[in-house]
């Protein structure tokens, strides 16, 4: 534990052969492997009086590689998923999606073999950006996406990697900020706790300099420890829920009542230990989400221990570039989503905050003015 994330068709020919093999490459995304989904058809009824609605069809096709654990993780994968689906419902788009294996070094592959059937390939998650650039350059014809990454030469003056790629980012610390503010507005000890998936690359770090200073934004003196599960570049803190739980059951025991994760498929474990710490101690503890409503998205039995999420809309970004490439506006470079275009926020699922929203949205305004300035690193 260390203390201290127009294009032209592809050729139908190749469809039944990239299908197989993607089913090979993507055994690590749960029991389905790779799934590929067809734009959605409608029917009419002839009986009927009047005809029933006409879904969407779209000829875009889209290949999406999650990132390590795949679809279910219940966060960051499942929320990228969720745009997929959308675009699918609204756009009428059909798409093919995997998830690498489990040190993730068929990335390369597996956008390689999307890339050849589709017209653009979302690569979920910052760890795809050298393997996007590599196979974007083999793949002109083809658009490319990567979540959490900018895709952009810094060293040339922030120019894009390429004419086909673009960089999804976030505010992450914007909506942190709010979630902070809320745990200091709600503890009742003034000790919390933000649990970190993977520190040493600079993404996790913004959730928890944002979370630091919506807190003490509110109350200066609160305590506020941070633990990260690894360091990079062992990202398996992201898929140790048992760890993440182990950490949080001390961190509640200490009389820390209420932690923040940015942990993905490990938050999971934060949230176990909060009900078993509430139930054995009598005194209720609280954990929050991240990236997606995690009340939404979490066992019933752990639900109420859920006071709020960051939501960090990635499922909005790809539907947003999916959207931009079926009407032929996909433009390379870097798109951030801050609390401005709702790119990220707080959930108010469960109502256990809907007593500070007034004060949540007066400092949400503020960021949004440019009078707080959130900073990114703790």
């Amino acid at each position: 534990m260390q203390l201290s994330g127009g294009i032209p068709m592809k050729k139908p020919l190749r469809a039944f052969m990239v299908l197989a093999a993607l089913v090979l490459f993507a055994s690590a995304c749960g029991s389905d492997g790779t799934e590929t989904v067809e734009a959605a058809d409608s029917t009419t009824d002839s009986s009927a009086d009047e005809a029933a609605p006409v879904a969407p069809v779209s000829d875009t096709t889209v290949g999406m590689v999650y990132d390590i654990g795949g679809r279910g993780d219940q966060s960051f994968n499942d929320s990228a998923y969720a745009g997929l689906e959308r675009a699918n419902a609204e756009i009428g788009t059909s798409f093919s999606d995997a998830a690498p294996n489990d040190d993730g070094s068929n990335r390369p592959e597996l956008l390689q073999l999307q890339a050849e059937n589709s017209d653009i390939v979302i690569g979920v998650g910052f760890l795809f950006a050298d393997s996007v650039k590599e196979v974007a350059a083999n793949n002109p014809d083809t658009n490319f996406a990567v979540v959490d990454d900018a895709m952009l030469d810094f060293d040339n003056g922030a120019v894009p990697w390429g004419d086909n790629i673009a960089g999804l980012t976030f505010a992450e610390e914007q909506g942190s900020y709010l979630v902070g503010a809320a745990a200091a507005l709600k503890t009742e000890t003034n000790q919390i706790g933000f649990i970190g998936g993977v520190s040493g690359f600079g993404l996790i770090e913004k959730f928890e300099a944002g979370f630091n200073a919506g807190a003490r934004a509110v109350n200066p003196d609160i305590e506020i420890l941070p633990v990260y599960l690894t360091a990079f570049p062992d990202f398996d803190g992201f898929t140790a829920p048992d760890q993440a739980r182990e950490v949080a059951l001390a961190m509640y025991e200490d009389g820390i009542d209420i932690i923040y994760h940015a942990a993905g498929g490990s938050g999971g474990g934060m949230f176990e230990a909060a009900k078993q710490h509430s139930e054995s101690s009598g005194s209720k503890v609280w954990g929050i989400g991240v990236d997606s409503d995690q009340y939404n998205t979490v066992d019933a039995s752990v639900q109420e221990y859920v006071l709020t999420s960051m939501l960090k809309r990635v499922d909005s970004s790809v539907f947003e570039i999916i959207k931009s490439q079926d009407t032929g506006s996909f433009a390379a470079g870097n798109v951030v989503y801050d609390l401005s275009v709702d790119g990220v926020g707080y959930s108010t699922s469960g109502g256990y905050v809907d007593d500070i929203v007034d004060k949540l949205e007066d400092f949400k305004n503020q960021i949004i003015a440019g009078d707080i300035v959130v900073p990114t690193t703790p």
